[in-house]
């Protein structure tokens, strides 16, 4: 006990250190996603070649073990009532919002020469949840930290372009409603931080409105995540999976956390006053197993990715803003 302490603990509290500074710089520019500010100081870190080797078997505890208890720690803000909420309509956009960007980046990358695993990052990350989402595929795919890391990076310029240029766009779509201004930014917007930054330019009601819609995405990860740790064990996949064979679980042991956590919040064995704390805990479990993820980026090879997922990335926040915006004035 004693001697795993002493493996994994100087890793562990230089993650922690290293997320307490990306939260500073989140609680003095509130637009800035804690998990980036970490990620990005965990890369910056890891390149100046400034970090012992006795920390590395800590990063990759946090980056592997740290990172799903924090996306076990997401189904906590989520709820069988705010799908009710939602109503049928809203629900039948998030669908189609979610399975059109995902099944169209999905195609498209290959043909722009992006690699499949980098593609099926960027596809999640921009359906799903953001950062968040990106960290859960990686817990069933085995890419490249440097996919990873390119993945966040861009899943987060895309996210914060959003912040200014939606709210310029509301009127001229003709989203003057708070409420379907705010539906339109939960179902576009990739992180929940940024969601909210972007609806606020709307008032309460439009970040209400954007924060149920958005919450309705992220609980699909869980299905999702299970369809695509199936669908990877193919042998014409084309991605090599984190569980080869047949002794790979169906559904991850953390997916499977996910949803128990979504039900105790539903049947109100998690209190509304315990969502704030575990909130906070969440945050800072997924910016520590960023910071583990990023110290081991080297940014001469995220170089050698090049523009093509940028342009990949452009193409699916082109596609998602479009889709969830002709699904609210049309189908909501």
């Amino acid at each position: 006990m004693i001697q795993t302490i002493r493996k994994y603990s100087p890793g562990l509290i230089f993650a922690l250190a290293v997320t307490f500074v990306g939260f500073n710089i989140h609680w003095r520019y509130d637009t800035v996603s804690p998990l980036v500010a970490s990620l990005v100081i965990g890369v910056i870190i890891g390149n100046l070649g400034v970090i012992p080797k006795a920390f590395a078997p800590g990063q990759k505890f946090a980056a592997k073990k740290v990172l799903r208890f924090g996306i076990v720690l997401l189904g906590t803000q989520l709820a069988a009532e705010q799908i009710v909420e939602l109503g049928g309509r809203e629900l039948i956009v998030v669908l189609l919002v979610v399975a059109t960007t995902f099944l169209g980046t999905m195609w498209l990358g290959p043909r722009l020469g992006v690699s499949k695993s980098l593609s099926l990052l960027i596809a999640t990350g921009f359906s799903i949840c953001g950062a968040s989402a990106v960290a859960a595929v990686d817990g069933v795919v085995d890419a490249d930290e440097e996919e990873v890391a390119y993945a966040i990076a861009l899943v987060t310029l895309c996210g914060s372009l959003a912040i200014a240029v939606l709210p310029l766009l509301r009127n001229v779509v003709g989203l003057s409603d708070p409420h379907f201004f705010g539906a339109w930014v939960g179902a576009s917007v990739h992180d929940v931080a940024q969601v909210i930054a972007t609806a606020s330019t709307g008032g309460n009601d439009a970040v209400h409105s954007a924060t149920v819609v958005k919450l309705s995405r992220v609980l699909l990860l869980a299905p999702l995540i299970g369809v695509i740790s199936v669908w990877i064990q193919r042998p014409n996949a084309g991605i090599t999976p984190r569980f080869p064979g047949r002794k790979a679980p169906i559904v991850p042991l953390f997916v499977v956390g996910f949803i128990a956590m979504v039900v105790l919040r539903t049947v109100g064995v998690i209190p509304d006053e315990w969502l704030s704390p575990l909130k906070k805990i969440e945050q800072w479990a997924l910016a520590a197993a960023l910071v583990g993820l990023g110290s081991e980026v080297k940014i001469r090879e995220l170089l050698k990715v090049g523009g093509r997922p940028l342009l990949l990335a452009l193409t699916s926040w082109a596609c998602i803003a479009t889709v969830s915006l002709l699904g609210v004035k049309y189908i909501a």
